[in-house]
């Protein structure tokens, strides 16, 4: 068996380019940056999240329509399985996911919590990997009271994912307070 160091260089980019992908993605949905979001898709992909299917813009205006009603959101990535065919300019992938929604119901904070996983297919097209299609699976989800009200008076710290005012968009340095 011969090693094909050519092979293995792009077998590694392909996984890097994808994942900046998939964050993009995740970025994307908890920042409400709608192009940012859009970036992890061909534009002909098919996106399926139970809810809706179609393709990636009636999905991406889908999701920042359903998250620019909530308080804050923030989406964690878990495992990733990418089978990457560096030949072929294709990918399958299965990633994990765990997500946090802060929800106001009947005027009082309710957390929506769910995990789940996307099941990818990606291709390398015009100098890029992207995802063209998607399959959300939720695995389950429980919404609870919210009982992170100590973390309100800790300004200091706590900046609780709200968009357009988090310190990671902003990047207030002076103040160090932007986002609260």
């Amino acid at each position: 068996m011969t090693f094909d160091i050519e092979r293995e260089v792009r077998d590694l980019a392909a996984r890097r380019d994808i994942g900046k992908a998939i964050f993009a993605y995740m970025r994307g949905q908890d920042r409400l940056d709608r192009e940012l979001q859009r970036t992890a898709f061909h534009d002909d992909a098919d996106v399926d999240c139970g809810l809706l299917r179609g393709g990636p813009d009636a999905y991406t205006d889908f999701a920042q329509g359903f998250l620019a009603n909530l308080v804050a959101s923030q989406h964690l990535v878990g495992q990733v399985d990418l089978d990457v065919d560096v030949h072929k300019g294709t990918a399958t992938g299965e990633v994990y996911f765990l997500a946090w929604h802060r929800q106001l119901i009947d005027g009082r904070d309710e957390d929506l919590i769910m995990a789940g996983r996307y099941v990818d297919e990606y291709e390398y097209r015009d100098g890029r990997w992207a995802i063209s299609r998607r399959r959300e699976l939720i695995d389950w989800a429980r919404t609870d009271p919210a009982s992170d009200a100590i973390l309100q008076e800790m300004t200091a710290i706590h900046l609780s994912g709200r968009k357009g005012k988090d310190f990671s968009q902003t990047r207030d340095w002076a103040s160090g307070t932007s986002g609260r």
